[in-house]
């Protein structure tokens, strides 16, 4: 076998590891996603320490994903991406704790502006990995993260400034995630 035929199959079994990869971390991102919103929708009628704690891990949980992401994508995936979607997380989890103070209005204005870059951010993500198959459900994710982030920030100015709200964004992209890892698997045995 050639250097260049081994570098190849070496970029396609890397590529397969990490579709499986990244199929695990689409099924666990739902998982949280959705016991995450259970727990705000319980707790989170009003800001109080365990609401910031919900808060907060929300973004740092996608910081988290977004590094076992970073690792898996081998060479053959853009990262640049994956990075600013790590900075902004982390910038979101201090504004989030940093708004807690002010209630939940600026919470929602945090939030909203935070749906609205990430959603960008995972719009271009999902365009650059078509060809992995099962990313339509993360590009329509992406697009739908940009409008529920405007909707966020217009509401944090209204009288039904609630943080239920953010738990049903929780719940939906966690479906969508859910979507895209089933798919993922899909494709992984059709290719068996």
């Amino acid at each position: 076998m050639s250097s260049t035929s081994q570098a190849v199959a070496a970029d396609s079994a890397a590529d397969t590891g990490g579709t499986k990869t990244l199929r695990t971390l689409y099924f666990v991102r739902f998982g949280f996603a959705i016991v995450w919103a259970l727990l705000t929708m319980a707790i989170a009628k009003s800001i109080n320490p365990a609401t910031v704690v919900l808060l907060v891990i929300y973004p740092l949980f996608d910081v988290a994903a977004a590094v076992v992401d970073f690792r898996s994508s081998g060479t053959s995936r853009p990262k640049a991406p994956l990075y600013v979607n790590m900075a902004l997380s982390l910038l979101t989890a201090v504004g989030l704790a940093v708004a807690s103070a002010s209630g939940i209005p600026g919470v929602l204005r945090v939030w909203g502006a935070w749906a609205i870059t990430a959603g960008v951010v995972q719009l271009v993500v999902a365009v650059l990995r078509y060809r992995l198959g099962g990313q339509w459900a993360m590009i329509l994710s992406g697009g739908i993260s940009v409008l529920a982030g405007g909707s966020f920030i217009v509401m944090a100015g209204g009288q039904r400034a609630s943080l239920t709200s953010v738990a049903g964004y929780a719940i939906l992209g966690g479906v969508f995630f859910l979507i895209s890892a089933i798919r993922l698997h899909h494709l992984a045995s059709k290719a068996k």
